[in-house]
């Protein structure tokens, strides 16, 4: 009997083996300080592919070299029921941040998500608009997970059994310090395939690690000038008339304006679309949208990929869509040439070659119930899944280079996108509208690789809209969304007139945001980001318990403390937004010396703060040695040939050093070395006086700069 009992247990165990196998991970150095892993057979298609993204080799190389971070004996990879298993080992004080964007937690350790494409449905469970498999660690590292596919993620929340750190069980009756969720050394990542890629990026800090991350992507996006200037989305049924009379108001009061969205209602059909202009609503385009041109205003428009039966592309297209609808649109197939060169070519033809600077993809990212299914079948033999993971991406990259064959930028908006899309010129938005939760993912984006924007539609009073308005002017693209409401900057008349100087602020300060994003494009730096990657910043490694019912809830923990609600904007700038409702918020400061921005009174120096800023202010904090240049409060964007005044304001004592960035503004020609970095340097003497200079500019070069003045802002 026992002899017969081995034999099972053996069998048992060949058996195990069998389905449940080690694999050797291969090993490429691709750039210094990033490391490819390839495991089984990983699939061609993947996010890097349908990105496009292209590896900027030599931004890479300057980040300079790193020792790998990680053990690679502890890095554990394994085929199991047709998936592939991987485990990256875990300290037991290391944080983490990333896996997409979410919009109500910082730190992930300990999470369980499904990286899955899809519209924010209220919880960071994995399902939204970017699930960037892409994770940072406190202690200096990242890694990315180069795979099409749903993935699911054990942040370091499940523990082996044999595992290397395994915590000791306790007793629950006797001992206080028993946990639900025991430590766990490891994350897990389950791919459905066999086979995937996956990078590792060293640090030795967690930014230096984004910015490898970033510059895999082919760098941050460069936008033109216009697109950080203020837009406006329109009501959905607006006409031709009235956008002009929209755009007149705004000329009229004075409120800067630089690109206006049209709304489903410049199309014949939508939801499905039929991607051709409503001669009803207006009759001439290219006279509408070249009338806004030179008046210095671009068109936008939005639109879903969804193709109804009465496009006249239809017959060409569907036989190369999927075989399920959305909205009885045929869901054309974009990793096929013919099904891109259909559908791009009439967006070419009817809108781009009359002038139309960019658009707004909506619907690209889910809900279930109207979004393709996963038992769609694509001509292409891409699954379904692949395909809703990447749509996102595919509808950014190749309308991006129907302008890149133009040499002229664009800027839109996209509602789903995913790893490898940082290069991609497109802001995410949504539906949702929590102000907090929106503060929340706009710190997230950059551990995520995408931009986002924390648009303005409408208020239920006029304190809620001026705190929204200013939290949009500290982000990615100035907004207002009022397509259904209509909602106007001056809606709400006593705050009209904070309104109007905080858009105008936005203009002043181009030439930092600019700056800003080309760091973010030759650096990877992302130009908002979070606390956490602020050099001096702490909190202390507290938890919280939140008062909860243990009748109903057993098996409550406490939580570690997240900074979710103020953000670094660019080198220099710490934005903390006021919500509605309160009148006092607390600050954290990193270590440092950090001066008001508006004032240049000294804050604190790596301290908690309390202020009470007013209704017309958020508060903005400036590193000691800080410098943000600032240009006029423009109407609109600067032309190429503009040569604008430039004033160079400085805070604290430090010695101070920004680089600040200068092209034409609107073309790609910068990829071509058509651009200059030129270096501010000041000094404040012991007499308060101000040695400063700003490099002279390089001959052949851009030169978009006349007279520059310099300004203590502390006194």
């Amino acid at each position: 009997m026992n002899r017969i009992l081995k034999c099972i247990a053996c069998l048992t165990l060949l058996l195990f083996c069998t389905r449940l196998s080690a694999q050797e991970i291969k090993w490429e150095l691709v750039a210094p300080g990033v490391w490819k892993g390839s495991v089984g057979k990983p699939e061609s298609y993947n996010l890097l592919v349908a990105a496009g993204a292209k590896p900027a080799v030599e931004e890479l190389k300057t980040a300079g070299d790193a020792e790998f971070p990680l053990s690679k004996d502890e890095i554990v990879a394994k085929l199991t029921d047709g998936k592939t298993y991987l485990r990256f080992p875990l300290d037991k004080k290391e944080q983490l941040y990333g896996f997409g964007l979410n919009f109500q937690t910082v730190h992930q350790r300990g999470k369980i998500l499904q990286l899955h494409v899809d519209h924010y449905g209220g919880k960071d469970n994995g399902r939204t608009h970017a699930p960037t498999p892409f994770y940072v660690s406190s202690n200096g590292y990242g890694v990315f997970i180069n795979s099409a596919r749903y993935l699911n993620i054990y942040a370091g929340s499940a523990v082996k059994r044999d595992g290397k750190n395994v915590p000791e069980a306790k007793d629950r009756n006797t001992d206080k310090s028993w946990s639900s969720r025991p430590y766990s050394d490891g994350v897990e990542v389950l791919v459905p395939a066999e086979g995937v890629e996956f990078y590792v990026f060293a640090g030795p800090k967690p930014l230096d690690a984004v910015r490898r991350y970033n510059l895999l992507n082919g760098g941050g996006v460069l936008p033109p000038r216009w697109g950080l200037g203020f837009t406006q989305r329109v009501k959905t049924l607006y006409t031709a008339a009235d956008v002009e009379a929209e755009v007149k108001a705004f000329e009229d009061k004075g409120f800067p304006l630089d690109f206006i969205g049209l709304e489903p209602g410049w199309q014949s059909k939508a939801y499905p679309c039929t991607f051709e202009w409503d001669k009803g609503r207006y009759p001439e385009p290219a006279k509408f949208v070249n009338s806004l041109l030179n008046k210095g205003i671009r068109v936008n428009l939005w639109t879903n990929p969804y193709v109804s039966p009465q496009a006249s592309i239809y017959n060409s297209i569907k036989p190369f869509t999927g075989d399920h609808t959305v909205w009885l649109g045929a869901v054309p197939d974009l990793t096929m040439p013919q099904a891109r060169d259909i559908l791009f070519g009439q967006l070419k033809k009817s809108q781009v070659d009359i002038g139309v600077s960019g658009y707004k993809f909506d619907e690209v990212d889910g809900y279930d119930h109207y979004l393709w299914p996963d038992v769609t079948l694509f001509p292409s033999g891409h699954s379904a899944e692949q395909m809703r993971q990447t749509y996102g991406l595919l509808i950014q990259k190749y309308s991006a280079d129907l302008y890149h064959a133009r040499n002229q930028r664009t800027y839109g908006l996209v509602r789903a996108s995913n790893g490898g899309g940082a290069a991609l010129p497109y802001v995410i938005y949504n539906d949702y509208y929590n102000h907090e939760d929106f503060i929340t993912a706009l710190i997230n984006s950059g551990f995520a690789g995408v931009l986002w924007t924390p648009e303005a539609r409408a208020s239920k009073s006029e304190e809620e809209w001026l705190r929204r308005m200013q939290s949009v002017v500290f982000s990615p693209m100035a907004m207002i969304n009022a397509w259904s409401t209509g909602t106007k900057p001056w809606s709400y008349p006593n705050v009209e007139k904070q309104v109007k100087d905080i858009a105008l602020l936005r203009m002043q300060m181009m030439p930092y945001w600019y700056s800003e994003f080309a760091k973010y494009h030759f650096e990877g730096t992302p130009p908002f980001r979070a606390m956490n990657l602020e050099e001096g910043f702490q909190t202390e490694v507290k938890k919280e318990m939140k008062t909860t019912n243990l009748e109903e809830n057993p098996y409550a923990e406490a939580v570690s403390k997240e900074v979710k609600d103020q953000y670094m904007a660019g080198e220099y700038l710490l934005v903390a937004p006021m919500f509605t409702g309160k009148a006092t918020r607390t600050v954290i400061l990193p270590k440092g010396k950090w001066f008001d921005f508006y004032t240049g009174e000294y804050a604190g120096d790596g301290e908690v703060i309390t202020v009470t800023p007013g209704l017309d202010k958020i508060p903005v904090y400036v590193k000691d040695g800080g410098i943000i240049p600032m240009g006029p409060a423009l109407m609109h964007a600067p032309k190429p040939s503009d040569k604008l005044d430039l004033e160079i304001r400085y805070y604290g004592s430090k010695p101070g050093k920004y680089m600040l960035y200068d092209d034409d503004g609107e073309t790609f020609d910068y990829e071509k070395g058509a651009y200059s970095f030129r270096t501010i340097n000041v000094v404040k003497a012991a007499n308060g006086k101000l040695k400063a200079s700003i490099s002279a500019a390089e001959k052949g070069k851009p030169n978009t700069l006349n007279k520059v003045t310099f300004r203590a802002m502390t006194k």
